[in-house]
């Protein structure tokens, strides 16, 4: 009766380091993505970081989470992207500092995620920074702006 207590107790700490160390492989890859997001990433690169076939790989990462490693990549990208528009370069630099080969592919793919072009982006959040600078009470939620007393 012991045995068997302590052979499942054994078994339930050996799946558990085995589902650990697989969890830490996959995040070591996703870090790795998120390091060299601007270089010539693809699924065999980032898989090889991680020590697994790119299929099994790709099964991991998306269960873990919930999309593929390319898309992630992408999402990185695009995020990293408006970054450097909100901070006023030009698309063609944010398109070649995030790794992309082309404006074009780059505009493409950044009006599909964002549903306007990096140039349109970057206009709104202009505009937007300049209305926070001249009417920044607009800004604050109005329960704040009730409780301390303060009006435009």
């Amino acid at each position: 009766m012991v045995a068997a207590a302590w052979l499942a107790a054994a078994k339930f700490v050996v799946h558990t380091y085995a589902k650990q160390y697989l969890y830490r492989r996959v995040v070591r890859a996703k870090l790795y993505i998120d390091e060299h997001f601007a270089s010539g990433l693809d699924l065999k690169n980032i898989a090889d970081e991680a020590c697994f076939s790119k299929f099994h790989f790709m099964r991991l990462f998306k269960s873990m989470y919930g999309k593929t490693p390319h898309q992630y990549l992408t999402d990185v990208r695009i995020n990293r992207a408006m970054e450097i528009l909100n901070n006023g370069e030009t698309v063609k630099r944010a398109a070649y500092a995030v790794g992309f080969d082309s404006v074009s592919s780059f505009t493409g793919l950044f009006l599909r995620r964002v549903g306007q072009t990096p140039a349109a982006f970057q206009r709104n959040m202009q505009a937007r920074q300049d209305e926070i600078a001249t009417r920044p009470i607009k800004f604050i939620p109005n329960c704040f702006v009730e409780k301390r007393g303060w009006a435009e």
